[in-house]
């Protein structure tokens, strides 16, 4: 390991995340062991057919917000004893179509309710806290908008309300298009894993669960008793569901009551959902964990796994760190390898604590279908990765409490893989964050051939996964824009604004395609020109170290100095009061003597003139032999100032010049694509 501290300082972030990523990644699999061991038959009681409210926030859903009120008008349960609630904050057609379908349901007998409070304030907590003030219901149980409820739902779970202390039932989510695509299918596998696992797991046992905001039934007197719903977070369910714990009431959850859900078919929306996850967790860390930390009545293991839930995705950043380091570590020669003789047992090492432990759990949650389910997993490891930097913005935004819109997961009424979404409203457009991706796709891409020429070759497998989920996400971030305008009355075909807007966008894409190979080849042309020589470098002072021959050696000390002529072109100069050169090192800041260049080629000049010199002493002179250990020490010292140098080359002021070029002018193309997308915005304002 080197002394050198800009190197040490990178070491202890890598190791650092690198404990943190398996603390996490070991207790699912704690949980994994409880979810097998601790799985209960659950307790029922004939309760009879109380009352129930059944509210159904919305907001902009007009492709699935009727399927959804004639789900909910279809349960099999006493119309006398159900009130629906449609919470409906829309500002576009989804208004007029849930009011003709809730007057026609009226006429029917039910009693269903159009509710406009006419602000969005709070969002959906906002509407679920209003609808709490009109709630006389004894339970409330809670759909959005993109879930489909069977016929059976409520007979089946109400008699699970068996224990006066259980406050909330949450049934498992169904994906009704699973299969509709590769995306749908990796986020339908996640959500199992956490439905699962996670929610079985801490449903038997003391731990708290979270509800999941819908597909759910809440008792009123828990609501009540934990404070009601609070707007201050992004994620008011897992909010409302750890204060009722905390109270003491039981959260349930039911694997066997399946309530199928739309899962999100474009990306951008993936993502949103995604973000929206992950930093309403860290906000809830923010507000809650103290006060989980000194409650006297909650267990050390449930603080413990109440602190795991709500940080962990944490983890992202962690993913990015480690991911960052990797391959400077790699370029200053520092022994990552678990076994340092047995390269292959590192990554025998991330296959069993990934993939392999992996492939067990799934066994025991699908039983004999599991085959089917993990080809998806090496697709669900591509897409994790590549939603790291989406959710680290996420855990940034928490932290530094930027405040954010409840900004919801646009749905489609996709359930068939002949259904599409690309020509219909709510469409959302790539953001910022598509531009991080791309950055660390392409330095994923120089990571990998700093692993080669490092002779690391062992963890191409780890960078290229990454690299590649980074690249696709961005791809599909970018392939599923559309610029489709969300309020017109019907799907009209597209304006001659709208078909400029969408013309700038693919040269846009075209645009950001050559840049990304424009930063390619600069990335490799870089390397080739800053880094490969003193990989070579490095390989010829290892041959002069186990070398006892003049001749080789100084063939060697030419090699080298042939390399440093290359490298110290473009070197920063520090020069003397008369102007003489007195030091070319790649530190620009805070530099040292040992990664001075000029002093290491006057070094290798005068190694060449000693090896000259030792030509003509015979072998058998104690001179040539001290002269030899002589050679073999200033070779290995010169070695480790190589190694000491190599990372500040990637970070030379000629290198972050052109970083700061290459990454305005993909920032550039997102200005222009921004002002497009706020002209199509200002005329649907106008209505032009």
């Amino acid at each position: 390991m080197s002394a050198n501290p800009f190197t040490q300082l990178v070491f202890d972030l890598f190791i650092i995340s690198a404990i943190i990523i398996s603390a996490y990644t070991v207790n699912f699999y704690y949980l994994a062991f409880l979810s097998r061991t601790r799985n209960k038959v659950l307790s029922t009681i004939n309760i009879g057919t109380p009352s129930v409210t059944i509210q159904l926030p919305i907001y902009n859903e007009k492709y699935v917000a009727k399927r959804l009120v004639d789900a909910v008008c279809n349960l099999n349960y006493p119309k006398e004893q159900l009130n629906i609630m449609v919470l409906d904050d829309s500002d576009d057609d989804t208004v007029q179509l849930l009011e003709d379908v809730v007057n026609d349901y009226k006429k029917q007998g039910f009693t269903i309710k159009h509710i406009r409070r006419g602000t969005r304030k709070g969002y959906k907590a906002g509407a679920l806290k209003y609808a709490m003030e009109i709630t006389d219901s004894e339970y409330v149980a809670i759909f959005d908008a993109d879930f489909i409820p069977p016929t059976w739902f409520l007979k089946r779970a109400m008699p699970h309300f068996a224990k006066s202390n259980i406050g909330l039932i949450q049934c498992r989510w169904g994906h009704v298009n699973e299969n509709y695509s590769t995306i749908t299918q990796v986020q339908a596998l996640s959500l199992d894993f956490h439905f699962l696992i996670e929610q079985n797991a801490k449903s038997n046992s003391h731990l708290f669960m979270n509800f999941n905001g819908t597909a759910g039934i809440w008792k009123r007197d828990c609501i009540e008793d934990a404070g009601g719903w609070h707007t201050a977070t992004l994620v008011e369910d897992l909010d409302l569901s750890y204060r009722a714990q905390m109270k003491g009431w039981k959260c349930l959850f039911l694997p066997d009551v399946v309530v199928d859900a739309e899962l999100p078919a474009q990306m951008n929306a993936a993502k949103r959902q995604q973000f929206r996850w992950a930093k309403g967790s860290i906000q809830c860390a923010t507000k809650l964990l103290f006060d989980i930390a000194v409650k006297r009545k909650v267990g050390l293991e449930t603080k413990i796994q109440a602190f795991i839930q709500l940080t962990r995705h944490i983890v992202f950043p962690l993913i990015l760190i480690q991911f960052l380091t990797l391959p400077i570590l790699l370029a200053g020669q520092v022994n990552l390898y678990v076994v340092s003789f047995l390269p292959v047992i590192t990554l025998a090492t991330y296959l069993a604590m990934g993939p392999g432990a992996y492939m067990l759990i799934m066994q025991s949650m699908y039983g004999k279908s599991w085959k089917s389910k993990i080809k998806i997993m090496p697709a669900l490891l591509i897409y994790n990765a590549g939603m790291s930097v989406n959710n680290t913005v996420a855990v940034f935004d928490a932290v530094l409490g930027k405040k954010n819109e409840f900004l919801r997961t646009p749905k489609y009424g996709i359930v068939s893989k002949e259904d599409d979404w690309k020509d219909k409203a709510y469409n959302l457009p790539f953001t910022q964050t598509t531009l991080l991706e791309i950055f660390f796709g392409v330095y994923g891409i120089m990571g990998i051939f700093i692993s080669i020429f490092s002779n690391n070759p062992i963890f191409v497998p780890i960078i290229a996964l990454q690299t590649i989920g980074f690249f696709f996400i961005a791809y599909l971030s970018l392939s599923h824009t559309r610029f489709k305008r969300n309020k017109s009355r019907n799907e009209k075909p597209q304006t001659k604004k709208e078909k400029t807007a969408n013309s700038v966008y693919k040269l846009a894409m075209v645009g950001i395609l050559g840049i990304i190979v424009f930063g390619g080849f600069m990335a490799i042309s870089g390397y080739n020109s800053d880094i490969y020589p003193l990989d070579r470098i490095r390989g010829n002072l290892d041959g002069i170290v186990a070398s006892s021959d003049p001749n080789v050696i100084h063939d060697h000390l030419v090699a080298i100095q042939s390399d440093l002529d290359v490298v110290m072109v473009n070197l920063p100069e520090t020069t003397d009061a008369q102007g003489m050169v007195i030091a070319k090192n790649p530190v620009w800041i805070f530099s040292t003597e040992s990664t001075n260049f000029l002093r290491i080629q006057n070094n290798v000049e005068s190694m060449i003139t000693s090896v000259n010199e030792i030509s003509s002493i015979s072998k058998d002179n104690s001179a040539y032999h001290t002269s030899m250990l002589d050679i073999n020490s200033r070779a290995m010292l010169l070695k480790t100032n190589v190694m000491d140098a190599t990372p500040y080359m990637y970070v030379s002021p000629a290198n972050m010049m052109m970083s700061v070029i290459w990454v305005a002018a993909i920032i550039g193309i997102f200005i222009i694509l921004k002002r497009k997308k706020e002209q199509l915005q200002k005329v649907d304002e106008i209505g032009i």
